[in-house]
């Protein structure tokens, strides 16, 4: 049957994908033992761009063997159900059936994007459940006490390199635990570990992701293992506290290196670790970000299905690049490229592309948000108010149509919201808001580690989490780190000073960023080396040797080094 035949080449495609984005993928614990830190990152940066690629293939072998489906509408719906069934016993069904979503999509009008066609929604939730137990282990202490389960749990990894005092660590490790958790303090034979069998790895780290199941009952964890350059493998920290947790798997952190052969099931073992977290984030998470941008595309729908609320022009002093719309409820920003840009801002809408595109290729070191890209979003009319189409169409035209009853946004960018960190600062005590400075120095520190020069570095382009890290997400004019001139500055003269575009003066920081004076003498009590231009060239030296500087995702006083 020819449906039949197509639905079988647009599975061919999924798999060829899956097994390259494996393969890549299988390349990050041999860069981790032999600590090939610049591998780890090319390893990242290519995952991003395989899923486009394996879809364009499928797409260029379909185009001359398909029609268009408004002259074979039943060839379509026929296609669909043979793809459906090829996914019963599937371990990767949802992520294939998010791949035939993608190259529908490519290859007709979005006219077409409907239930008829693709899967706007999960259509496996009857289908016989991925067992949970296909990702993890489960070790049992009864069997050989509680510290020689605990040194199994770690060897059985197999890191590539050993451990310079693995005792040692272990003990650390079993302290940690009593202090952190202490409900976790039962006898060995009344509790079990499940530890999924593949390590997380990210930057210069490997992470042990598990849980304690106990008749307290489940105690979930991650354990940092790093290296200590050529002295062997430590373990850096233990984290068993959810919020530490959601830190470590955050928007600002996305993408781990797992191995799995059922995301499904991994992202639900997670989900019981982390249940605050969404289904969107967890498959971003792990890697899967195509996967993510399916699931929250459906959370969307399901919001705005049982809300009346309409869209809002989103809190904050507003970009000359971006016009930023919310939902009130609802925990994203809605970001669309506005047709003019600001006249300090000489460049267009290509550079804005690539500049976002560069994020979401580099490791984000948990302080720049993650961007969910879309193209041809439907969304409807009945959710604007007439001001504010008013408002979209003097700002963004070229990027907006109406379709019946439906806005269509033509290129979109969502990204969890925040609370834009000049506005936090207006409202929180002294205390909090000396916490906050302190964090939004942090936060160039470990952007400039990662090689990243944020560019515009104003209060307004930078976020507060709900866990009030500082968080960075206007990257219109962000750059590398290595591509900036950094200058000593001791007085301005505009009749006698060249400046160069991308010549940096970091003596004016706290004087254009920071206007407050007690937030200006807070930043240079904890910061003040960001002033200097030396303090920047010299992070431009290390990163051209090479040295990338490890960013924690934990605060310093949980690392085992300091009781060493």
């Amino acid at each position: 049957m020819y449906a039949q035949a197509i639905a079988q080449q647009i599975l061919n495609g999924f798999s060829n994908h899956y097994k390259l984005f494996q393969s890549i993928t299988a390349q990050a614990p041999q860069a981790f033992a032999t600590r090939d830190w610049a591998l780890m990152r090319e390893i990242a940066s290519l995952r991003i761009s395989y899923y486009d690629a394996r879809v364009n293939e499928t797409v260029e072998a379909l185009q001359a063997k398909v029609s268009d489906p408004s002259t074979q509408p039943r060839l379509w719906t026929q296609t669909k159900t043979c793809y459906q069934q090829f996914l019963v016993f599937h371990p990767q069904a949802e992520l294939a059936e998010t791949f035939y979503n993608s190259v529908f999509c490519r290859l007709f009008e979005r006219k077409y994007y409907n239930n008829d066609f693709i899967f706007v929604q999960a259509t496996l939730a009857d289908a016989p459940a991925l067992p949970v137990e296909a990702e993890y282990r489960s070790y049992f202490p009864v069997v050989d006490g509680l510290k020689p389960t605990i040194k199994q749990i770690i060897t059985q990894f197999e890191f590539g390199c050993e451990f310079a005092n693995l005792d040692r660590d272990i003990r650390l490790l079993m302290k940690a635990f009593i202090k952190q958790a202490p409900e976790t303090h039962v006898k060995s034979h009344q509790m079990r570990f499940d530890i999924l069998q593949a390590p997380f790895y990210r930057g210069q780290a490997a992470y042990i992701v598990g849980r304690i199941v106990s008749a307290a009952g489940s105690q979930p964890f991650v354990i940092a293992v790093l290296h200590n350059k050529d002295k062997g493998l430590y373990i850096d920290a233990l984290l068993t506290r959810s919020s530490q947790m959601r830190v470590v798997f955050g928007f600002a952190r996305a993408y781990f290196m797992v191995q799995t052969h059922a995301p499904s099931a991994l992202v639900h073992f997670l989900n019981q670790l982390m249940p605050g977290k969404t289904k969107a984030e967890l498959y971003n998470a792990i890697g899967f970000h195509k996967q993510g941008k399916t699931e929250f595309y459906r959370e969307l729908l399901e919001h705005m299905k049982h809300s009346n609320e309409r869209f809002e022009l989103a809190a904050g002093t507003p970009g000359m690049v971006m016009m930023v719309i919310n939902l009130p409820s609802f925990p994203y920003v809605f970001k669309v490229i506005r047709d003019k840009f600001g006249s300090s801002k000489p460049f267009g809408r290509s550079t804005v592309l690539e500049r976002y595109q560069l994020v979401k290729r580099h490791d984000r070191v948990g302080r720049m948000a993650d961007t969910l890209e879309y193209s041809d979003v439907a969304l409807p009319l009945s959710c604007f108010s007439e001001d504010l189409l008013r408002t979209l169409q003097s700002s963004i035209a070229n990027s907006m149509r109406i379709e019946d009853d439906m806005l269509i946004i033509k290129h979109l960018y969502i990204e969890r919201r925040m609370t834009p960190l000049n506005l936090y600062l207006q409202e929180v005590d002294s205390q909090r808001a000396e916490q906050a400075i302190r964090e939004y120095g942090q936060a160039l520190k470990d952007m400039i580690a990662a090689n990243i020069f944020p560019g515009d570095m104003l209060l307004k382009n930078f976020g507060v989490t709900k866990h009030r890290r500082v968080v960075f997400y206007d990257y219109d004019e962000v750059q590398y780190l290595t591509d900036m001139q950094f200058r000593d500055f001791d007085g301005f003269d505009e009749s006698t000073l060249s400046v160069a575009p991308n010549d940096v003066f970091p003596a004016q920081l706290t004087t254009f960023v920071l206007p407050n004076p007690a937030h200006k003498k807070v930043f240079l009590q904890y910061h003040k080396e960001l002033t200097s231009a030396s303090y920047w060239r010299q992070a431009q030296a290390k990163i051209k040797q090479g040295e990338y500087k490890q960013v924690y995702p934990y605060p310093p006083e949980q690392r085992f080094i300091h009781l060493w």
